[in-house]
């Protein structure tokens, strides 16, 4: 006799919504062939990092520095922790150097990247919804502040799968510099949300174990594991015809991915085998958890197939010891961004590899601290980021803000058109590329109008 459970009666009563959902991906995935890009590397600077410091200079700002900050800027607006405060102009404490056939300009602090400027869009005129780290986090990788939505690499992992069949198809790396205690980086950002779980994002430790439990127990045999794993998965599969859990098919193919990873993933870790010229264009050592060492893991994921890598460099918050801290952060991915770049160029990569550089919002243009000016609040009316690779124009600088760098005021950008162009980069209209949850037709861009960036596209 057959069992049906209230599980499988309701799956089954909802296929056409299934064979709709299927209809918008088959054509996403028809689109595919116009799609410039593979694959993603996303380089998060976690913290938000000082644009007015790095890529975007305000002769203005540094003339006022110490005067009151005009109220035509700020008045009725949005701030984090300066509110209600005496508000002053925080000039740039870093200056800025011409690179490049353009003449972009850019902090000193950046001279390695400085190198690769004309490989690069620089996008000046970013803005986002949120205001604190969490949600925008949260905004930045899912499209909402709410907790809940699948990340972008789930996103991207669903609608194109993975070209790998021994790897995640979305894996994150974490590092951290050393000396501060930064806010963490939750789990949740790389959660698949609505979407079937086999697509959330698998973090790698930088150190160690690159997963924990992925050794086979003393005692047991690489064989004998390879038939427990396909003995349960017979189980499984017999228990899910008849109850058709989505979850359980997921739970099948983790169980299998997670056996083929037993194999690869130690020979992927194992950069020592990378040439010494490698190493030392990087900047980093076997094994060290370095942001260094994890661009040139994402390098090496990316040569397997893995289709969303997503970095993690925390401890750039600089409410204070701006001067002090920044300078050590900006050296720890300075010389690695730049490797990348020319090490995918060097492979014949970078021009199917789609690059994002960004933290979660700016800062401002005021000055935050107790006892005289030493940081910058958190920002969301302008920051900057860039894009490298598969169909960006190169030594393009998008978008400006205002003369004090307090809002995006030409060519703006929202976090929303970033993901739009993301998509449309990779194959996909983000308009059509939809999941039914909770009645509606989801995506990752919302209901705002988002619009693809056609002005930074070669």
């Amino acid at each position: 006799m057959n069992e049906l459970t209230r599980r499988s009666f309701l799956g089954k009563t909802t296929q056409g919504l299934g064979a709709l959902a299927l209809s918008n991906l088959l054509t996403a995935a028809h689109a595919r062939a116009t799609g410039k890009a593979k694959r993603v590397i996303w380089l998060t600077m976690a913290g938000g990092p000082s644009q007015l410091e790095l890529f975007d200079p305000k002769p203005k700002l540094a003339q006022l520095d110490g005067q009151p900050m005009p109220e035509s800027f700020t008045k009725g607006q949005q701030l984090a922790q300066l509110q209600g405060q005496k508000l002053l102009c925080f000039g740039p404490q870093f200056t800025f150097a011409k690179y490049g056939k353009n003449q972009t300009e850019l902090s000193t602090l950046l001279p390695h990247t400085g190198s690769v400027i004309d490989d690069i869009c620089l996008i000046r005129s970013m803005t986002t919804d949120a205001i604190n780290h969490d949600p925008a986090h949260m905004f930045m990788n899912t499209g909402s502040q709410i907790a809940g939505r699948p990340s972008m690499g789930s996103w991207v992992t669903y609608g194109l799968g993975s070209e790998s069949k021994d790897l995640p198809g979305f894996v994150v790396l974490t590092s951290l510099g050393p000396g501060r205690s930064p806010q963490p980086i939750s789990v949740r950002q790389w959660s698949s949300g609505f979407l079937p779980s086999k697509f959330q994002g698998v973090q790698l430790r930088s150190q160690g174990d690159a997963v924990l439990y992925l050794a086979s127990p003393k005692g047991v045999t690489q064989a004998q594991q390879g038939a427990d794993i396909a003995a349960i998965s017979s189980l499984n599969a017999h228990h899910n015809s008849l109850v058709d859990d989505p979850e359980i098919a997921t739970r099948i193919a983790q169980y299998e991915l997670a056996y083929q990873m037993q194999i690869s993933v130690p020979g992927l870790m194992n950069v020592s085998q990378e040439k010494p010229e490698t190493l030392e264009s990087y900047g980093c050592q076997p094994g060290d958890g370095s942001f260094a060492s994890n661009c040139l893991l994402a390098r090496r994921l990316a040569e397997k197939g893995v289709r969303f890598i997503q970095l993690y460099h925390r401890d750039w918050d600089h409410h204070s010891l701006l001067r002090e801290e920044l300078p050590r952060r900006a050296k720890e991915v300075d010389q690695a961004c730049a490797a990348l770049i020319k090490d995918l160029k060097q492979r014949g990569m970078f021009e199917d590899t789609l690059i994002v550089w960004s933290g979660e919002f700016g800062r401002t243009p005021m000055s935050q601290s107790n006892k005289g000016p030493t940081g910058r609040d958190h920002h969301n009316k302008a920051m900057s980021v860039w894009v490298a690779g598969a169909g960006i124009q190169r030594g393009l600088v998008y978008g400006a803000t205002d003369e004090l760098g307090y809002a995006a005021q030409e060519n703006i950008a929202t976090v929303h058109d970033l993901h739009a162009t993301m998509l449309h980069l990779l194959g996909i209209d983000h308009d059509a590329f939809t999941y039914k949850f909770q009645g509606l037709d989801a995506k990752l861009t919302g209901v705002e109008g988002a619009r693809v960036l056609k002005g930074i596209l070669a």
